[in-house]
C-alpha cells in the first residue's frame, strides 16, 4: 500500500518601491476626502474617523449618514449611532428580527425607506412599533422571508401611522383581508406601489379601492381567484404593471385584463404553467395584446420590451442588449418608463431568486437562452436589493447537488461567456459588505466548473478572494473561503492562492472565528487541497497551519469541520518522502490522540478522513509507536470490525493504518490480541483492489 493524498474533485508583481514624495493624506480638499469617506464601509470609516481631529470632524458630515445598511443592530448600539444619524438618516437596511426591533433606537424621525430582510419572525406589536416611531415612511419593504407572525392588524397599523406611504412590499402574509386594504386606501392617498408577495390568502376585489395603484404585485400567491381578480383589477384608474409570476393565472384573467385595462402596459408573468400551456399550443396567444407587454418565460424578455418599446419609450430607439438603461433616458423620465424599468426589475429579481429554490420543470433552457444574462443585466442595477438578489441568484441557479456543491456546466458557463465573471469581482470588491458576500459566494458555486474556475484565476479573482477572507465581517470572509476552496481543487491554482498569501489568510480565519463554523469547514477544506500539494503544504505548516488544525480536530464539535481538517492533517502527513511535516504532525500536542478519538465519530466521512490520516502518519517510526501508545491500535481494529458494510475509502484506509501500524513486532502482537486478524482476512477478501 501507498500513501494517499485526499483530494478534493501566482503570478510575482515588482517589487514596491516607496514613493519619493509622500502623499498628507490631511491635505487633501474636503471634497475629496467625503468622497473616499462616502466609498468605505462603516468599520473601516470610522477607523479613519478616529486618526485624526479633522476626519473626525468630516465624518460626521450628514451626507454621510443618510443611508445606513445593517446586518446587526441591537439596542445598544442603535442607541450609540442615534447622536450622529438621526437628525439625517432618510434611508435604513436592516436584517433580522432583532435589529428591526433596535430600529426605533435609532430615533430617526424622518426615515423615509426602511427596509428589512430575515425578519421571519417579526411579530404585529414590533412592526406597529417601527410605524409609529417613523410615521414619515414613504417606502417598507419586508422581505423575502415569510412573515408568518404578521396579521392584517398590522397593515392597519402601518396605514393609520404613516400616512405618506407610497411603496409598500411585504411578502408572506398569512392573510391580508379587507378591512386593512380598505384603511390603506382611506388613510394612505399616495400609495401607488403594493406587492403581496407569496400571500396566502388575499381579498382580491377589495384591491380594487386602492385607485391610487400603479404598480402591483402579486406573485407566488396561489389562492387567488382569477375570475374576481382580473375583473376587479381591470377597473384601476391608473394601474400600469402588474405582477402574477409563480402562480396560477388563467390565460382568460390575462386576456380580460388586456381587454378591459386603459391603463395597463405591462403583465410580468413568469413561471405560469397555465399561461406556458397555453403558448406552447398557441405561440400566438397574447400577440394582440392591444400595446400591452406580456412577460412570459418563453418569450426573450429584453429582446420583447425593445420590439415593443414604442409604448413603454416612444422617443428612443432601444437594442435589446441596453433596454433597460435605454428606457431609462430622459425623454423615458418624462412618460415615467423610468419608475416602470424600476419596479420590473425589482420584480425580475424577486421571481428569478425564488424560482432555483423549486427548480421547476421546463426552466433549463429559459436559464441557458436569456435566464443567465438577465441575472447579470439587474447586476447593473441602481438599486442596492437589486444587485444583491441577481448575485444570490447566480449563486444558486447553477446548483444542482447542494449536498456535493455540484454544478450544471452549461448553466455556469452561461454566466462566464455572458462576461458575468468580471462583473461579479468587481463587486467583490465594492464597500457594501453585503454585496461583497453575494458576489463571492456566486463566484464561488461558479467556480466549481473547472473552466469557470480557469476564468476567476486569470481575471484576477485569486488575489481579490485572498483579500476578502481578512475581512472583519465574518459573511464575506466565509464566502471568500469558500472561494478559495473551490479553486484549491485545481492543481493549476494552488501555488497561485499561495503566492497571494492565501494559506495565511486562511489559518488565519481558523483562530479570528473560532465559532463560525461556515468560516472553518471552508477554511480547512481549502487547506486539506492546499496542503496536498507538496510545495503549499510547506507553506502551510510554515504559516501555522498545523497548530491551527489540530485545534479544530482536539475541540470543534461540528463534522464537516472535522473532516476537513482531519483530510487536510491527512494531507499534509503524505509528505514524508520531500518534508518534515509527517514528524511535524505527530509532534503537535494532541494531534495523535485527537485522529484517535475521531475514529469513534458518528461521521463517516470524519472516520475516514482520520483512519487516512493514522495510515500517513504511520509511516514515520516515531508517530507509529506514539499512535500505538494513544489507544490507536484498539481504535483502528474496532474501526475495521465496524467498517466491513462501509464504503470502500473508508474500508481501504481502516486498513492502510493497521498495516501501517504493523510494521513494529510490538504493534503486530497487539493487532492480533486485539482480534485485529479476522476483520483483517476479511478486508483481503474485499473487492478492493488496494486492500487486497
Amino acid at each position: 500500500m501507498t500513501r494517499r493524498l485526499r483530494r478534493r474533485a501566482a503570478r510575482d508583481g515588482p517589487a514596491a518601491h516607496p514613493h519619493p514624495h509622500p502623499l498628507d493624506w490631511t491635505a487633501l480638499p474636503d471634497d475629496a476626502t467625503l468622497h473616499l469617506f462616502a466609498r468605505l464601509g462603516y468599520r473601516d470609516r470610522a477607523a479613519l474617523a478616529a486618526t485624526c481631529r479633522a476626519w473626525r470632524a468630516l465624518a460626521a458630515s450628514p451626507c454621510l449618514w443618510a443611508a445606513l445598511h445593517l446586518r446587526r443592530l441591537d439596542p445598544a448600539a442603535a442607541a450609540t449611532l442615534a447622536p450622529r444619524c438621526a437628525p439625517h438618516l432618510r434611508s435604513l437596511r436592516l436584517a433580522g428580527r432583532a435589529a428591526a426591533e433596535a430600529a426605533p433606537f435609532l430615533r430617526a424621525a424622518g426615515l423615509r425607506s426602511l427596509r428589512l430582510s430575515g425578519c421571519r419572525d417579526l411579530t404585529d406589536a414590533a412592526l406597529a412599533v417601527l410605524a409609529a416611531r417613523h410615521g414619515g415612511l414613504a417606502e417598507l419593504h419586508i422581505g423575502p422571508d415569510p412573515l408568518d407572525r404578521i396579521s392584517s392588524d398590522a397593515l392597519r397599523s402601518v396605514a393609520l401611522c404613516c400616512p405618506r406611504l407610497r411603496c409598500l412590499r411585504l411578502s408572506g402574509l398569512r392573510e391580508v383581508a379587507a378591512d386593512a386594504l380598505a384603511d390603506l386606501a382611506r388613510h394612505c392617498p399616495l400609495l401607488h406601489d403594493l406587492a403581496f408577495i407569496d400571500c396566502l390568502a388575499l381579498d382580491e376585489p377589495a384591491l380594487a379601492g386602492l385607485t391610487s395603484l400603479r404598480f402591483l404585485s402579486v406573485a407566488g400567491c396561489q389562492n387567488i381567484k382569477w375570475a374576481t381578480a382580473s375583473a376587479s383589477w381591470a377597473q384601476l384608474p391608473s394601474l400600469s404593471a402588474l405582477d402574477v409570476s409563480r402562480t396560477d393565472v388563467s390565460p382568460g384573467a390575462v386576456s380580460r385584463l388586456i381587454s378591459h385595462s386603459t391603463t395597463l402596459r405591462l403583465i410580468c408573468a413568469l413561471n405560469c404553467a397555465s399561461l406556458e400551456e397555453e403558448e406552447a399550443h398557441s405561440p400566438a396567444a397574447f400577440a394582440n395584446s392591444r400595446g400591452k407587454l406580456v412577460l412570459t418565460i418563453n418569450r426573450t424578455i429584453s429582446k420583447f420590451i425593445a420590439a415593443d418599446a414604442a409604448p413603454l419609450c416612444p422617443d428612443t430607439a432601444v437594442k435589446d442588449t441596453m433596454v433597460f438603461d435605454g428606457c431609462r433616458s430622459s425623454s423615458g423620465k418624462r412618460n415615467g418608463v423610468s419608475q416602470l424599468i424600476t419596479w420590473l426589475e425589482w420584480i425580475l429579481s424577486q421571481s428569478l431568486l425564488r424560482i432555483p429554490e423549486t427548480n421547476p420543470h421546463g426552466m433549463n433552457q429559459f436559464w441557458l437562452d436569456q435566464g443567465a444574462a438577465l441575472l447579470l443585466t439587474l447586476l447593473k442595477s441602481s438599486q442596492e436589493d437589486v444587485q444583491e438578489r441577481a448575485a444570490t441568484t447566480l449563486a444558486t441557479f447553477a446548483v444542482i447537488d447542494d449536498e456535493n456543491t455540484n454544478v450544471d456546466p452549461a448553466r455556469s458557463e452561461a454566466v462566464m461567456l455572458e462576461g458575468g465573471i468580471p462583473m461579479l469581482l468587481d463587486l467583490a470588491r465594492c464597500s457594501r459588505e453585503s454585496l461583497q458576500s453575494e458576489a463571492a459566494k456566486a463566484i464561488a458555486n461558479l467556480s466549481v466548473n473547472p473552466k469557470v474556475a480557469k476564468a476567476v484565476a486569470d481575471q484576477g479573482g485569486i488575489a481579490i478572494l485572498t483579500n476578502m477572507a481578512k475581512s472583519v465581517n465574518r459573511l464575506v470572509a466565509e464566502e471568500a473561503a469558500g472561494g478559495l476552496w473551490n479553486l484549491s481543487v485545481g492543481e493549476e491554482h494552488k501555488v497561485a492562492i499561495a503566492a497571494a498569501g492565501g494559506v495565511k489568510a486562511l489559518v488565519d480565519l481558523i483562530f479570528r472565528w473560532p465559532a463560525g463554523t461556515g468560516v472553518l469547514e471552508r477554511a480547512a477544506g481549502a487547506l486539506a487541497n492546499l496542503a496536498a500539494d507538496d510545495k503549499c503544504s510547506l507553506e502551510v505548516a510554515t504559516a501555522g497551519g498545523i497548530h491551527a488544525l489540530v485545534t479544530l480536530a482536539r475541540s470543534c464539535k461540528v463534522e464537516g469541520v472535522l473532516e476537513q481538517a482531519a483530510r487536510a492533517l491527512a494531507n499534509l502527513a503524505a509528505h514524508g518522502d520531500n518534508n518534515n511535516n509527517n514528524a511535524a504532525v505527530g509532534q503537535e500536542p494532541g494531534a495523535l490522540e485527537a485522529l484517535v478519538q475521531l475514529t469513534h465519530s458518528p461521521s463517516e466521512g470524519v472516520r475516514q478522513e482520520a483512519a487516512g490520516a493514522l495510515w500517513n502518519l504511520s509511516f514515520d517510526d516515531r508517530n507509529r509507536e506514539s499512535i500505538a501508545s494513544a489507544g490507536g491500535v484498539q481504535a483502528l481494529v474496532s474501526l475495521c470490525q465496524e467498517c466491513l458494510n462501509a464504503s470502500d475509502g473508508l474500508q481501504e484506509r481502516a486498513a492502510g493504518a493497521l498495516w501501517g501500524l504493523s510494521v513494529s513486532e510490538a504493534n503486530s502482537i497487539a493487532i492480533g490480541r486485539e482480534g485485529g486478524v479476522p476483520p483483517l482476512i476479511a478486508l483481503a477478501q474485499s473487492e478492493v483492489e488496494l486492500i487486497s
